[in-house]
């Protein structure tokens, strides 16, 4: 704990003589990316150590996604790996507080069990998004919207869907290194809110969520959908290579494609560049353990070659 406030205080004093008026539109790099019509590549985590941190934090990457699901949730490391995702060097170059490669997590609970206090806890560590697992309709899809969103002050544009969030993100204002009055405003979720910096992503891994896609889309502030082929391909009871995963995933790229919803999918070197001229704007390397791995580096790269 000692280690942890050291680093954060030494960290908050070099942010504090950064330029704030040169920060980009949008202190998520993810969501820059999306709302430029361009493809935001990233790759999903397991180790959450300071050292893995501090390496994923200067690759070229958009966003890297905790996966908690599969790891144990821990939000005191939580804590201490973002810290290792403040690239120092890279604010110092560019004058501005954006964290070069934007932080996710996806975590444990399923759509049906609900998933708002960790998602609460994440966010007030300074997480910019969520990714919600196995969602099945367009009620769950709401729940975890407004997870993310803090109730409006009156006059607001953007009332709906009401906002569940309860106050207190100290560590987030500290890792976005922004006053609360300036958090207030960006932490909402774009596209709802075209200042927002946060994003809410949809995994459709069952064949009630393929079905039940197009409403799940139009559920305002999802920003983006995500596939879980496997999982997926267990709810169809097909193989994952069976054709009938190729369209369900064609079905909810069709879906995205129409409601303008960002869709993404995990990928291969050798996958990436159809998965990009298909329309696909969120693409995964892969897991990763211990660094960049020489395959995720190589479906990233073939990605963006494509993407330029």
């Amino acid at each position: 704990m000692l280690k942890l406030a050291i680093v954060a205080a030494l960290l908050a004093s070099s942010f504090a003589s950064l330029p704030y008026a040169q920060a980009p539109v949008h202190l998520n790099r993810m969501i820059e990316r999306l709302a430029q019509g361009q493809v935001a590549f990233g790759v999903s985590n397991e180790d959450m150590s300071l050292e893995n941190a501090r390496t994923l934090a200067a690759e070229d990457l958009d966003w890297v996604y905790i996966d908690y699901e599969h790891a144990p949730m821990n939000f005191e490391t939580l804590r201490m790996f973002l810290v290792g995702m403040i690239d120092r060097a890279h604010a110092a170059r560019t004058g501005s507080v954006q964290p070069k490669v934007t932080p996710l997590a996806r975590f444990a609970p399923y759509a049906r069990e609900g998933a708002e206090w960790p998602v609460k806890q994440g966010l007030d560590q300074g997480l910019m998004g969520a990714i919600f697992n196995s969602v099945d309709n367009r009620e769950q899809a709401l729940r975890h919207v407004r997870s993310m969103r803090y109730p409006q002050r009156r006059g607001s544009p953007r009332m709906e869907p009401l906002g569940l969030r309860g106050s207190g993100p100290d560590n987030a204002l500290w890792f976005w290194g922004i006053p609360m009055a300036d958090y207030m405003q960006r932490a909402d979720l774009w596209p709802l809110n075209s200042s927002g910096d946060l994003i809410a992503i949809m995994m459709i891994e069952t064949a009630e969520g393929v079905k039940n896609v197009d409403a799940i889309a139009q559920v305002p502030g999802v920003g983006g959908f995500y596939l879980g082929a496997s999982d997926l391909s267990n709810s169809m009871g097909v193989a994952p290579n069976a054709p009938e995963i190729e369209a369900a995933i064609q079905t909810v790229l069709k879906a995205c494609l129409t409601h303008k919803v960002a869709c993404g999918i995990t990928a291969s070197a050798a996958d990436m560049p159809r998965r990009v001229k298909e329309g696909f704007r969120i693409l995964g390397g892969g897991g990763i353990t211990g660094g960049l791995s020489a395959a995720a580096d190589a479906a990233i790269r073939a990605g963006r070659a494509v993407a330029k």
